[in-house]
């Protein structure tokens, strides 16, 4: 297992810190269905699929290029954790958890598309 300051600079964590805060502001960063995808795939395989890099960038290399999906509806809420609530984390421990109960949150949110999200990652 990986130390937590290592994990906490790693790939994985710096993609789920994306994601989140992408699939928070989709207005902007979920403006298309690829993107959306892209963003709901990388939360899922975080917190569904243990979250390896390989796996992740194998996700990242499907969603390359000519993709046919069609863009679902994006909820109205945001969750109740925001990008606020990880910025006061002290140390990489503290920051882990608190970027795990943000994406949970968030992945909360997303409840109507996980199993689309699922699908495609399958």
């Amino acid at each position: 297992m990986r130390e937590g300051a290592e994990l906490a600079r790693s790939y994985t964590s710096t993609r789920l810190t994306i994601d989140v805060y992408c699939l928070q502001h989709p207005e902007r960063y979920c403006v298309s269905a690829k993107s959306l995808a892209a963003h709901l795939t990388g939360l899922c395989w975080a917190l569904e699929f243990v979250g390896s890099e390989s796996g992740l960038r194998e996700l990242q290399r499907k969603l390359n290029g000519r993709v046919d999906l069609v863009k679902p509806a994006i909820p109205v809420s945001r969750g109740n954790v925001t990008v606020a609530d990880i910025i006061p984390a002290v140390g990489p421990d503290e920051y882990l958890r608190a970027l795990d109960r943000w994406a949970r949150s968030t992945w909360t949110v997303y409840a109507d598309l996980q199993s689309t999200t699922r699908k495609w990652i399958a």
